[in-house]
Formats: C-alpha cells, sequence, structure tokens
C-alpha cells in the first residue's frame, strides 16, 4: 500500500497590474508569476523544483476577488448542470438510436427522427 504525499498548497491571485503570483505557504519566499493564469500555474512545478519540493502534489487555490466570487461560483454550477443534462440527453439519445434500428428504421431515418446525424446514430450504436 503506497501512501501519496499530501497535496502542497499553491495560492494563485492578481496583483494590482494584473499579474497572476503564485505563492507556496508552506515555503517562505517560493513564488512565482505569469500574464495569465495558464501561465503562471504552467511555471508552478519549476518554481517548486528550485526549492526541492515535489511538483505533483499540489492543491490550487485560485483567488478572485470577493465581488467575482458569486458569478464565478454560479457559473461552476451553471456548467455542471449542463454537462449532467448534456450526459442525460446523450444516454436517452444513444438508447433511442438502439431501440429505433432494433425496430428496423434505418439509421439515416433513426438520425432524422433524433436530430442527428446517420453518421452520429452509428457512432452512438458502436459505443463512441
Amino acid at each position: 500500500m503506497s501512501l501519496e504525499p499530501s497535496p502542497r498548497r499553491v495560492i494563485l491571485e492578481r496583483d494590482e497590474t494584473g499579474e497572476w503570483i503564485v505563492s507556496v505557504p508552506s515555503i517562505p519566499g517560493c513564488h512565482t508569476y505569469g500574464r495569465s493564469i495558464s501561465q503562471a500555474t504552467n511555471r508552478i512545478p519549476e518554481v517548486l523544483l528550485l526549492w526541492d519540493a515535489d511538483p505533483h502534489h499540489i492543491e490550487l487555490e485560485v483567488r478572485v476577488e470577493p465581488r467575482l466570487r458569486k458569478p464565478v461560483a454560479a457559473a461552476k454550477r451553471a456548467r455542471i448542470r449542463a454537462d449532467l443534462t448534456e450526459e442525460r440527453a446523450r444516454e436517452a439519445t444513444t438508447a433511442a438510436a438502439h431501440e429505433l434500428t432494433a425496430a428496423g428504421y434505418s439509421r439515416r431515418d433513426a438520425g432524422t427522427l433524433l436530430g442527428i446525424s446517420h453518421q452520429r446514430v452509428q457512432q452512438l450504436l458502436d459505443g463512441s
């Protein structure tokens, strides 16, 4: 049984100039930055390695201004709901495609009835 090390907390927040600052509270002086979230997070492994710290087990905490927390959280919740709805739609469409073709409908007709292409019907029937 291998025990994974507990993740090291890494904080990412914007400064007054708009740069994204990365800091590692458990390692005083360990920080980096980037002009974008992507650029800053891509530099995390490099800065951790400079301090002989494991760059693989991190817990990233992205901080935004208090006034933006609520709309960001609402957008994330909406995205999760949309993903769940999309998955249910895919499952229902796959089941319908199987039933239609099992009843003798062509893939082309099944696609027309389901509002998708006959190629997509084939993908659903193949399991992809």
